[in-house]
């Protein structure tokens, strides 16, 4: 069965539900209730990645997560800290996260890589092309497919000549980050081309803008968490790892059909 990882925004600005869970005993009941939906592997983080947003300092973005870190996964859930500084990271796994998903891939911090490298935790490496606040500047590719394929390789090898061994790493395409919509599309019908390098990969179109293309934009949550469902059992299909999700329950009854209908 593939991963469904839940997301735990501890955020009051993430762009499908920022402050709904804030304050840390929000955020631990929201990564109980995703459990109890079908989650295995809950994300918590602490700031916003969505487009234009802005960054907040490594002492909010660890009074934001490490609580809630140390919480969830004392209940013996699989955390992962959602995270691009190398000091949050550190304290997270020291705290009981066993993943960092980077969205940078290991660019935005230099240290990042070496502190996973000494941790043991595994590493979510996110191709990704700047900072959230100006992201869609770099949406230009000749092949995106290919060239996210071949800029992921790059960050694979940072992470092993950093020490991480490749067992440990996990891709992300990163549908949504630096991508038009027509781009994202494109990407998630050649998934291929990433899932080739040998590693696993988890893919996270969750309640993302261009769902909205065929939904329309003033498509609901719970529509574009039935397009996640969607998109998350063709990801699966495509051979996929895990997804990431906001919405473990719809996810889960998916997959569960797909795998029926699999037989």
């Amino acid at each position: 069965m593939i991963e469904i990882m839940g997301v735990v925004n501890a955020t009051p600005d993430s762009f499908s539900d920022g402050g709904e869970h804030a304050d840390p005993a929000s955020a631990v009941a929201h990564g109980r209730l995703l459990v109890s939906e079908g989650a295995t592997i809950l994300d918590v983080g602490g700031e916003s990645t969505r487009p234009g947003a802005q960054p907040v300092g490594v002492e909010e973005e660890l009074r934001r997560v490490l609580p809630v870190v140390e919480r969830l996964a004392g209940d013996g859930s699989v955390v992962s800290v959602d995270t691009y500084r190398a000091e949050t990271a550190e304290r997270a796994v020291a705290s009981g996260a066993r993943i960092v998903n980077d969205v940078s891939g290991g660019l935005a911090d230099p240290r990042l890589l070496r502190v996973v490298a000494e941790s043991g935790a595994e590493v979510v490496l996110g191709h990704w092309r700047g900072p959230s606040a100006d992201m869609y500047a770099s949406a230009a590719y000749g092949d995106v497919a290919g060239d996210v394929a071949r800029e992921l390789r790059q960050r694979v090898d940072a992470a092993c000549e950093a020490g991480v061994d490749a067992a440990r790493i996990i891709l992300d395409p990163g549908i949504g980050f630096a991508k038009t919509a027509e781009q994202n599309w494109l990407l998630l019908r050649e998934l291929d081309a990433v899932i080739g390098l040998g590693l696993r990969v988890l893919v996270g179109t969750s309640r993302k803008r261009f769902l909205a293309g065929p939904l329309g934009e003033e498509a609901s949550r719970e529509r574009r968490d039935l397009a996640t469902a969607v998109t998350s059992t063709l990801a699966q299909r495509a051979g996929a790892w895990g997804v990431r999700v906001h919405d473990a329950g719809s996810t889960r009854d998916a997959l569960a059909v797909l795998d029926a209908w699999d037989g």
